[in-house]
């Protein structure tokens, strides 16, 4: 077994990387760290882990075997905000509820179709 740090970042292809930074910054405050001419990457506000937005319009928004990506809330509380706060990026929210009681969860989709999972555990 070799030892990691865990998953520190994820690449995802997109139709526009400015688009998809601006939803991501809006919707969870991340901060861009690295551009080029086709792609973003950004940093979330928790742990640092790294978003990066790949231009490629042919692979945009197809899961590819990835079903979903996950954000862990830190208060149960803040599940009541992440409809509007989607709505107001320029996502949708898919589905609602909880997994347990006090363990509430949300799945949204990004501008390209991606699921993006916001739960608290």
């Amino acid at each position: 077994m070799i030892k990691t740090r865990g998953l520190t970042h994820i690449a995802i292809a997109v139709k526009d990387p400015d688009r998809s930074f601006r939803f991501y910054q809006k919707l969870l405050g991340v901060k861009e760290y690295y551009r080029d001419k086709n792609s973003i990457q950004a940093q979330d506000p928790g742990s640092h882990d790294v978003i990066a937005f790949e231009r490629d319009t042919k692979l945009a928004g197809k899961p590819g075997g990835i079903a979903h990506f996950g954000f862990r809330l830190q208060s149960p509380k803040d599940i009541n905000a992440v409809a509007k706060e989607a709505k107001k990026a320029g996502g949708k929210v898919l589905r609602t509820g909880e997994f347990a009681p006090g363990f509430p969860f949300a799945y949204i989709s990004d501008p390209d179709g991606y699921e993006i999972e916001i739960w608290f555990e």
